[in-house]
């Protein structure tokens, strides 16, 4: 059992992780970036530190500050909750060189549900059913207007990178793919660091 766990967290997600923490004895630190530094999280953790600015491209995502979080606090395992770094194998392996334990899937499972593209081959292999479409990266916007009209409006698009809806967008006609590409690329790259 460990005696102090960092959240690499934000929101209702680190609410959760430190509130099952707290039950179990175990002490907490939080990560936050400038616009959550009042966030209930902050205030509920045994222990807060800043990570950077609010763009969670430069502060949550960025492992080096996590570890450092960890190394200044003596955090002996990072919990992910969900999104964010939980799906980055290059951050479980970061944490393990550390000498520090990652909460969650070992990295071979990271990897294989990290990338949406990739994970769902793996169910179609495993017989799992999953929602009819294309899998497989676009190319460009003509790609995406072939595969839309082969397959039927509306389609649902998704970027590859990240969870919790990024980078999804619901597409009703040709007009409006264009749009909705760099609408979704934008998101994903701002919040997983990947278009």
């Amino acid at each position: 059992m460990f005696k102090k766990i960092l959240i690499a967290n934000r929101g209702e997600i680190a609410c959760r992780v430190i509130k099952t923490a707290k039950k179990m004895g175990i002490a907490t630190v939080a990560v936050y970036s400038d616009a959550d530094a009042r966030a209930p999280f902050v205030q509920m953790a045994d222990e807060a530190v800043h990570i950077g600015p609010p763009p969670a491209s430069e502060s949550y995502l960025i492992a080096e500050k996590i570890i450092d979080a960890c190394k200044q606090t003596g955090a002996e395992a990072v919990h992910p909750g969900y999104g964010f770094l939980s799906e980055r194998t290059s951050f479980a392996e970061a944490l393990a060189k550390e000498g520090i334990e990652f909460i969650g899937p070992p990295v071979g499972a990271i990897a294989a549900m990290g990338d949406k593209i990739e994970s769902k081959k793996l169910a179609m292999e495993a017989g799992v059913n999953v929602v009819p479409g294309f899998v497989g990266e676009i190319d460009d916007t003509e790609h995406a207007v072939k595969i839309s009209n082969e397959i039927g409006y509306p389609v649902m698009m998704k970027a590859s990178a990240g969870g919790g809806g990024r980078g999804m967008r619901l597409v009703n006609d040709a007009a409006t793919l264009n749009e909705h590409i760099r609408s979704a690329r934008s998101e994903a790259q701002n919040a997983f660091g990947s278009p």
